[in-house]
């Protein structure tokens, strides 16, 4: 059975902090329900959506063992481009034919954009 995972869903105390965040720098669109207290972001060209969910106070935000990876073509343009509009990313590693550079965003939560996808290391 092929089941496709279509959301992924990112705790958070700063919601309208982060909307903004994913929507400047990645080209998410927000969308909510007045009776719905999750925010969703929606792709602009396919891929994965993001519901923003309001984290408990026993929740730790920012400790996490996942990370929301990119893909992007050129990871050095994207990273000066990103840095023109307030986000800063790390250096840029290179290995294995690919790169990659990382960030953090408004809740502390690991981000990456990678050129992997678009390596011909991978099919």
């Amino acid at each position: 059975m092929n089941t496709p995972l279509g959301r992924l869903v990112v705790y958070t105390r700063k919601m309208e902090e982060m909307a903004a965040f994913y929507c400047r720098h990645f080209g998410f669109e927000a969308a909510v329900s007045e009776d719905d207290r999750i925010l969703e972001l929606r792709p602009p060209d396919g891929g994965m959506t993001i519901l923003l969910h309001p984290a408990s106070r026993g929740q730790k935000v920012g400790q996490s063992l996942v990370k929301l990876v990119f893909d992007v073509e050129d990871v050095e343009a994207f990273c000066a481009t990103a840095r023109d509009n307030g986000l800063t990313f790390g250096p840029v590693h290179t290995t294995s034919g690919y790169s990659f550079a990382n960030a953090k965003d408004p809740s502390n939560n690991p981000i990456s954009v990678s050129s992997r996808a678009f390596s011909n290391q991978v099919s």
